[in-house]
């Protein structure tokens, strides 16, 4: 693999060419030497530099982009190499959306460390878009989300089901009632997730699905957060099964009779095509397989 490209990634990463030499174990004058090696082969300038720190150009930053995409494929054909020979091993690189970030991946990790201790996971938690895209640029080798994500490279796999209800705080007035008109859940105070999270998507289908025109809206970014405000009475929110089993168990959150509700969604698997999947991730793949089956 170019070292070049190794040298300006480093030098991106650190923002200064002293820290990147230290890493390298390189002099200064040596990483500077390439990249200007570099951006001579280019034909550009990538970096703006300064006595303290480096910027990239708008150049830069095309080429930082796709040489962490080429370095992440070398990574990723030398891992697939080395699988031809051993058993299950190495960096795994994560991504999950929140919902089954931090309330089933916990599990799945456990079961991991327990049965193939050689596997080490890194975990990198964010709304479905975020996570998506990081498949598509190598920068994690398998992404979990929720509802379904079509890429022409990425393959994508159904795992699991997962329902989900409108919720208030068991103190709010709308628990009181048997049944909930759209009429009252258009007079509440919503709080929704962020624009891009799978949850956020789910929400608009059910406004949309069930006709609900909301008159306030507010965004938080984290579903426990949304959860405290719910149980606080700030309004109420539609959110997964999963995220409020203790919640239920405590008796703080009321799941509201809503007709048309509960709605089901699909937990996907994302990663580069199946040709392409190291022993660890399969491994990984088939440790949530199992856990879903456990809890049918």
């Amino acid at each position: 693999m170019d070292h070049l490209l190794l040298v300006f990634i480093e030098v991106v990463e650190k923002k200064n060419f002293s820290r990147a030499a230290e890493e390298l174990h390189m002099t200064q004058p040596s990483v500077s030497q390439q990249i200007q090696i570099l951006e001579k082969n280019l034909g550009t300038k990538l970096l703006n530099r300064t006595n303290k720190f480096v910027e990239l150009t708008k150049a830069g930053e095309i080429v930082y982009s796709h040489a962490k995409e080429i370095t992440g494929l070398y990574k990723r054909m030398s891992t697939l190499v080395d699988d031809l020979m051993h058993e299950a091993n190495g960096l795994l690189k994560i991504g999950a959306s929140y919902t089954f970030g931090e309330y089933v991946l916990p599990h799945i990790l456990a079961n991991l460390k327990l049965k193939f201790p050689n596997v080490i996971p890194s975990v990198q938690i964010g709304n479905t878009r975020e996570i998506a895209q990081a498949v598509l640029t190598h920068h994690i080798d398998v992404g979990i989300v929720e509802g379904e994500y079509v890429h022409q490279n990425v393959f994508m796999e159904t795992v699991a089901t997962d329902e989900l209800y409108i919720m208030a705080g068991v103190n709010h007035s709308l628990s009181k009632n048997k049944e909930v008109t759209i009429e009252q859940l258009e007079r509440e105070t919503w709080i929704v997730r962020e624009e891009g999270s799978g949850t956020r998507e789910a929400t608009d289908r059910l406004f949309e699905t069930l006709n609900i025109n909301p008159t306030t809206l507010v965004e938080f970014g984290s579903t426990q957060l949304i959860k405290e405000a719910v149980e606080a009475g700030l309004g109420i929110s539609y959110l997964s099964d999963l995220t409020v089993k203790k919640e239920k168990l405590l008796n703080t959150i009321f799941l509201l009779d809503v007709e048309g509700t509960p709605i089901k969604r699909n937990f996907s698997i994302l990663t580069e095509p199946v040709q392409l999947q190291t022993k660890s991730m399969q491994v990984f793949i088939a440790l949530i397989q199992d856990f879903y089956k456990k809890q049918k």
